[in-house]
């Protein structure tokens, strides 16, 4: 039995002779075997709290907006249709920290609210806001916030997690949402009804009083419902639960990143295994003598393969051990606070998690294993004999490559160094290759998200984009023609402004179908006039748009390519023709001539719904204004995603200088340890320190260099399309993959930096090689 080996006493021994590699290992395992199963678990455990969500705190079916409140008739007529509804109404209030946070009147039935801290309202300047914008804005429970029109004071005494928004979204349409400047809270009804009712929306939630089945059938109830209420009452905005990224956004994120993680586990595990098996190979080599007597005396191939695996694999299970430990405890209150800094997640309860365990824990005990029964198999079935002469090669020797006595001794020597060890060199390129790839991420990020700022402030339509506040019925087809121009027509004739900057547009809003994996979204239709002076478009035909850069770019599309887009609330659907590409990154939107915009959509000659300006306009009642684009709205996605992911770029880069550090460290300290006898040599023939390190140093450094040199590229062409197909798929909007050349010049110092960290190390290696191991296994 294996436990009988008596092989196996060599193992303490020889784990206290290498202590430094296979404790180096050991902490690599630990801390990626800990990162991961933290992730794992705090992600299992707040899909698992975000999922019972909908039936702990009856999160709604989906919610619509009115002009009015509606009346008893309209709301018994309304419940008749086989759903419950509840009154959400809200006020959008500014304070004076420059943000603004939406007010609710505390929950009693549907979309109730998680308390996280402190208490909810119970006078009328109290009021409870949302866990996460606290948490952005240096807020706590016991502060006060000032209302900036009225100068109202209110003292802050909970924070809590409304079920409805565990993503901020202020607008439904938005490309992200905004956790910084925008809140949402609750408060008494005594405290509601002392706001301003300009602002005042009328917006109800339903549930459907027999849920549907699946998403076709959510979809099919949702349409019917749409139609049956568009009949009793106008609607301004219609929004099923399925669409709701305030409420859907959330779950569809998290989760996605489990594959990615698991792959950078395995990854690593291959490399360390790697790493462990060229470890092994070396020490095969200085005890082949050893293992040939063995051999000789009756030991078999699979007993030494046994002994020589079990080391590995003792540390491997070790680190596994501690690693899911420190996952779920500290690791896993790490990474639940990077969801949390994301999401306005309730309070989650830690659960065990099988696949967590299988992945961090099976998964690379059996890559460790099969990684090292190859080799080790392949390397022990020499004869007895080939072991006996340290004759370890499988192949018939071939002659030494020829190297012409014109290059220098010093490079001739180099070159010998890296042509031994071309197999640790291709586990660093690999290494390398990796490090390099996750210091692009974590570097190209940020960068990425500055540049995408840039670009949105120096091609800015113009500094405010005004969206009047219209109902549907003006905007998406309502079938009474007449009505619809009669009320439109004294529509616009209340947002007349005397504004000289001032510039009208139309706008209509359609959807794409979901084309190249991308999520369906709204795409506004922009009617420009002619000759405008902000948005300068050639002639167009009929039927032809100019699509903004963003929508390009997202959709790979050019001129002479068609599009596709369909009306938000019904089926029909329209085709355009590409006639060019607008310089405009701000949003997925086209571009198209008035007149032809509003013949398409029946809107009326003459019909627009906002303005363009370079100045803010204050002639129109705010009551008009839907919304108001400027360079904060449009910075939006660029903010949150800092603040979501800044410090998980933080976390990627210290991860790959300490996977670089390791890994070049162990293999450095394998080619030393590998040509001890030819070091001792050189000490003996009179060469200095100085001189050995630079034979074996610099080669080392060469091959390095060369690597991040070459795999800084390589890496960049595979992160490109990865990166662009998620943002494709998992967020409306666009951002363009554009990362300046200090992303490059910074992730080679980094890879620079470590590796001199590692020369320094070598060289005290050097140092301390003695003169009499030339003396030994001398042939």
């Amino acid at each position: 039995m294996v436990t009988k080996n008596p092989l196996h006493k060599r193992l303490l021994r020889e784990l206290k002779g290498d202590f430094g590699k296979y404790f180096v290992i050991f902490a690599l395992l630990v801390g990626m075997i800990g990162l991961v199963s933290g992730f794992l678990v705090s992600d299992e455990s707040m899909i698992l709290a975000y999922d019972e969500s909908f039936e702990k705190y009856n999160i709604e079916d989906g919610n619509f907006t009115v002009q009015n409140e509606l009346n008893k008739a309209q709301e018994k007529r309304i419940t008749a249709l086989g759903v419950k509804i509840s009154p959400i109404y809200f006020t959008d209030t500014d304070f004076d920290n420059d943000t603004t946070i939406r007010i609710f009147k505390k929950r009693t039935d549907i979309d109730l609210e998680c308390l996280m801290d402190g208490q909810f309202p119970t006078s009328d300047d109290e009021i409870a806001i949302d866990r996460m914008y606290a948490d952005n804005n240096g807020i706590s429970v016991g502060d006060t916030l000032t209302q900036s029109e009225s100068g109202k004071i209110w003292h802050i005494t909970g924070l809590v997690a409304l079920s409805d928004y565990s993503a901020l979204f202020s607008d439904n349409s938005d490309t992200m949402f905004d956790s910084l400047q925008f809140g949402v809270s609750v408060v008494t009804d005594e405290g509601f009804d002392t706001l301003s009712t300009d602002r005042l929306t009328y917006r109800y939630a339903w549930k459907y009083d027999e849920p549907p089945v699946g998403e076709i059938e959510e979809n099919e109830r949702s349409e019917d419902f749409m139609e049956e209420l568009s009949e009793e009452v106008t609607l301004q905005d219609y929004i099923p639960r399925y669409q709701n990224q305030a409420i859907t956004f959330t779950g569809e994120d998290m989760g996605s990143d489990r594959a990615m993680i698991a792959v950078l586990l395995y990854i690593l595990i291959i490399i360390i295994a790697f790493v462990f098996a060229v470890t092994i190979t070396n020490t095969i080599q200085k005890e082949a003598n050893v293992i040939g007597t063995l051999r000789a005396s009756g030991y078999t191939i699979n007993e030494l393969v046994r002994h020589y695996m079990l080391l590995p694999l003792i540390v491997t299970v070790a680190g596994a051990v501690i690693g899911n430990v420190l996952g779920y405890s500290y690791f896993k209150d790490m990474m639940a606070a990077l969801y949390y800094a994301s999401y306005s997640l309730p309070t989650y309860v830690t659960v065990w998690s099988a696949q967590a365990f299988v992945e961090t824990t099976i998964v690379p005990f059996v890559i460790m294993m099969i990684v090292n029964f190859i080799i080790l198999r392949h390397k022990l079935s020499l004869s007895p004999l080939k072991f006996l002469r340290r004759d370890l090669s499988a192949r018939k020797k071939k002659r030494a490559l020829h190297l012409t006595s014109r290059i220098p001794f010093f490079t001739r020597f180099g070159l010998r160094v890296v042509m031994q060890n071309i197999p640790n060199y291709i586990v660093v390129f690999i290494g390398v290759l990796f490090a390099n790839l996750l210091c692009l991420f974590g570097f190209g990020l940020p960068n990425m998200l500055d540049n995408y700022q840039k670009s949105i402030e120096n091609n800015l339509l113009c500094n405010y984009q005004y969206i009047l506040d219209m109902p549907v019925s003006m905007m998406s087809g309502n079938d009474d023609k007449l009505e619809s121009t009669l009320s439109g027509l004294m529509f616009m004739s209340r947002v007349e402004t005397e504004n000289e900057d001032a510039e009208k547009f139309s706008a209509y809003t359609l959807k794409t179908l979901g084309e190249m994996g991308a999520r369906e979204e709204k795409v506004m239709l922009y009617g420009i006039i002619q000759d405008s002076r902000y948005v300068k478009l050639p002639p167009l035909n009929r039927g032809e748009v100019i699509l903004s850069a963003a929508y390009a770019e997202k959709f790979e599309l050019s001129e002479g390519d068609t599009i596709t887009l369909k009306e938000i609330y019904s089926s029909d659907s329209y085709i355009f023709t590409v006639a060019g590409v607008y310089d405009y990154s701000g949003a997925v939107c086209v571009f198209m001539d008035i007149d032809d915009l509003n013949d398409t959509f029946d809107l009326g000659k003459g019909f627009f719904c906002g303005y363009f300006s370079n100045t803010e306009i204050t002639d129109i009642d705010e009551a008009y204004i839907g919304s108001v684009i400027d360079i904060e709205a449009l910075t939006k996605v660029s903010r949150q995603l800092d603040t979501s992911m800044g410090d998980m770029a933080t976390l990627i880069n210290g991860l790959a200088a300490i996977l670089f550090i390791i890994l070049i460290y162990l293999l450095s300290k394998i080619i030393i340890e590998k040509n001890a006898q030819s070091i001792s040599m050189t000490k003996i023939l009179g060469y200095g320190n100085g001189e050995i390190a630079r034979l074996y140093i610099l080669s080392s450094s060469v091959v390095i260099v060369l690597s991040l040199i070459v795999t800084i590229p390589i890496d960049f062409g595979w992160l490109k399309p990865v990166f662009e197909m998620v943002l494709r798929s998992e967020m409306t909007g666009w951002i363009r993959f554009d990362i300046s050349n200090e992303v490059f010049i910074k992730t080679f110092l980094v890879g620079f930096i470590s590796y001199l960290v590692v020369a320094i190390l070598e060289y005290r290696k050097i140092r301390k090689v003695p003169m009499d191991e030339a003396l030994k296994n001398v042939e």
